[in-house]
């Protein structure tokens, strides 16, 4: 292991107080730092570990005008959900903060004006959408349009949902406000900008020479990513009544945008937790600064807030981001929208006593070096397969046989064998195994490696049946079980990082209480004739019908959205009759089509119009049709769209299609063929 700092300080991304945490957010965050820091307090590390509520941005403005309520109601409600979720899960923070307190509105606001008054910051003047009818700038989530590499009706200002493309709202076909479903007009505005191309020859030192060794591969890989294709000025306000207000003369009117604000989240709540002694665990060289996030926000985590705190002065820099993958469930995408995931409150509902089965399941299967997937057959499996039949069965077999034929008391060790001893050594190893795996940010492996423990326990057992022995060998059954009470206390402090309930509850059975982590391993935890507690099953074996519910409570969730797809979407607002008059819409003959390079929806057809030459069309449907079956297929296209290159091919019109509940599209054809370019009465 490398010197051990003097202190830490650990952060969890803020989750957006716009919903509930879904097994997604605890998998790839929440756990893996409540394991991290669980184990440094076993250390007896100095540790602070820091999370809150995110609180401001568009989703959250977007999410209140839904429910037609404030902003504040919606952040206030979830704020409370979520807190009480974590809590309930065994997630050990410090603080659950929010940044819409007072405390967070000074600190950042203070950072703010010491950048603009240092000038660090740059001010530009941009062309932004604005809605006339609503008398607002509009932010990029606030604006929907047609994707132009996909054709998608709905993406958003800045990504298209349904084939993942990064965009900017100007590059949307046939924008809209998503507050008044009118045409926004561009106006000017001006905003100020963190110059990140500035501080790019700084990260590129910092990141791709200084941590190549040891930060996480995918972590360090977006990162030198981002920094080889250039860096550029990033807005850090923006036109908006909902936030932290820019404190700065001619900034009426606008917030700091959520980026910039939410990352000095960490910082202000550290200060509300400990108001005079804060600055030593944000701007002492002897902090180790983590932070755990999932791989969206590598790039805000690792570039931009590190550019911040460079652009400041006063701040220590991150010294890890272990960023960890997505989870799916259940062979799907985890999604709010479509309510597709299993919500932390709702597992704590229908599972009462429960969280380490789910805390093993989601450690067993964390999503570390690629995305993996959820699913509640695995869960039921683990559970019982591994919780139940080996770590419990260990447990509860050491325990019932002291019971039954030692009284309840740890018997004398009279002896040890060759076996006996080389279980006790192999004990002593396992502290540092497991410890140095959670310190390389290795959570699976270490839960592997404790799990390795009562493997080693339950062989010992069946390989010495102290259950026969006692019939021959009183002497050494008690030698038997002596070494395998030493395994479970042990397994008390290990544990805890991981399973932190069931460790408490073997403690409650051992009458012992845990120790640090250096004591773990020993041989002598348990001295001779000290009175266990009564034994219990640590774990229980979860049925078919437990897990069916679940699924079958997806499987409604899916039937749900169907039905929802299926009605009919919000009509558009009107047109004149002049302005439909100038969509020229004609039949086409498709006479070739191909896949385009490197993308994996797009076509690239040409289509007979009845012109001397066929158009050009490049259509987000490849992963609906084959190539080879359109040709010869006719198809409506709007011929006047204005020209747009798409991967460097030049795209002279739109095909209309027909989208049904699943997301599945379908030609729009005449009944009867047609001649190439009749037009569409």
């Amino acid at each position: 292991m490398s010197s051990i700092p003097q202190r830490y300080t650990v952060t969890a991304a803020l989750p957006y107080a716009n919903g509930p945490v879904h097994i997604g957010h605890l998998a790839g965050v929440y756990l893996p730092a409540d394991i991290y820091v669980r184990y440094l307090r076993a250390q007896q590390r100095d540790v602070k570990f820091i999370c809150g509520s995110d609180e401001h941005g568009v989703p959250i403005t977007i999410r209140a005008q839904k429910e037609g309520v404030t902003p504040q109601q919606v952040v206030d409600k979830y704020n409370a959900i979520i807190r009480d979720s974590f809590q309930d899960f065994g997630v050990s923070f410090d603080i659950y903060s929010r940044t819409s307190s007072k405390t967070h509105s000074e600190v950042a606001s203070g950072f703010f004006k010491k950048l603009y008054e240092e000038g660090k910051f740059i001010e530009q003047t941009s062309q932004q959408y604005y809605d006339e009818k609503a008398d607002q700038f509009l932010a990029d989530r606030y604006i929907v349009g047609t994707c132009p590499n996909c054709g998608n009706e709905n993406a958003y200002g800045d990504q298209c949902e349904k084939c993942g493309s990064s965009l900017s709202p100007t590059e949307l076909i046939n924008p809209r406000s998503m507050l008044s479903g009118n045409q926004p007009v561009l106006r000017e505005t001006k905003h100020w900008y963190l110059p990140l191309d500035q501080y790019e020859p700084w990260l590129r030192e910092w990141i791709v020479e200084g941590h190549k060794q040891d930060w996480k591969t995918n972590v360090y890989g977006q990162c030198k990513s981002w920094i080889d294709q250039g860096l550029h000025p990033r807005a850090v306000t923006r036109d908006l009544d909902w936030g932290v207000p820019v404190p700065v003369p001619g900034a009426e009117g606008k917030v700091l945008y959520v980026w910039f604000d939410a990352p000095i989240g960490y910082i202000s709540a550290t200060k509300d937790l400990l108001p005079d002694t804060w600055e030593t665990y944000w701007k002492d060289q002897g902090t180790k600064l983590v932070h755990f996030i999932g791989k969206d926000n590598i790039v805000f985590h690792c570039i931009i807030f590190p550019a911040m705190l460079k652009a400041h002065g006063d701040y220590i820099l991150p010294d890890n981001v272990p960023a960890n993958e997505f989870l799916n469930l259940e062979g799907d995408k985890i999604s709010t929208s479509r309510n597709w995931a299993v919500w932390l409150h709702e597992y704590m509902q229908d599972f009462p006593g429960q969280a380490d089965v789910l805390r093993y399941v989601l450690c067993a299967n964390a999503p570390e070096t690629k995305d993996n997937d959820f699913t509640w057959k695995d869960f039921q499996a683990r559970n019982n397969n591994e919780l139940v039949a080996n770590l419990g069965n260990f447990v509860n077999r050491a325990l019932v046989l002291t019971h039954k034929f030692f009284g309840g008391q740890v018997p004398a060790a009279v002896g040890f064998t060759t076996e006996d001893e080389d279980v006790l050594g192999q004990l002593r190893e396992f502290p540092q195994r497991v410890g140095d795996l959670i310190e390389a940010y290795r959570f699976r492996d270490a839960l592997n490696e404790l799990m390795n423990l009562t493997r080693l326990g339950n062989k010992y057992l069946a390989d010495t049946e102290p259950w026969k022995l006692i019939k021959s060998d009183e002497a050494h059954t008690g030698t038997v079980l002596h070494v395998a009470l030493q395994l479970a206390a042990s397994l008390v402090t290990l544990m805890e990082p991981f399973l932190p309930y069931s460790a408490q509850k073997l403690g409650h059975m051992l009458n012992l209480a845990p120790g640090t982590w250096p004591s773990a391993g020993r041989p002598d935890a348990l001295a001779a004739g000290h009175q266990l507690g009564e034994a219990a099953l640590l774990f229980t074996k979860i049925e078919d019908s437990t897990v069916e519910a679940q699924v079958q409570k997806l499987l409604d969730t899916k039937k749900a959205n169907e039905l929802a797809a299926a009605v009919a979407a919000p009509a558009k607002p009107d047109v004149s009759f002049e302005d439909f008059q100038t969509m020229d819409l004609r039949i086409g003959t498709i006479v070739a089509a191909e896949k385009v390079a490197k993308t994996k929806k797009l076509l690239k057809l040409s289509v007979d119009l009845g012109f001397d030459e066929p158009r050009t069309i490049v259509s987000g449907i490849a992963e609906h049709f084959l190539p080879e079956a359109l040709v010869g297929q006719q198809v409506q296209v709007l011929l006047n769209l204005a020209p747009r290159e798409i991967k460097g091919i030049q795209s002279q019109g739109m095909l209309l299609m027909a989208e049904n509940a699943d997301g599945v599209l379908s030609l729009m054809q005449p009944s009867s063929p047609v001649r190439p370019g009749s037009g569409v009465a």
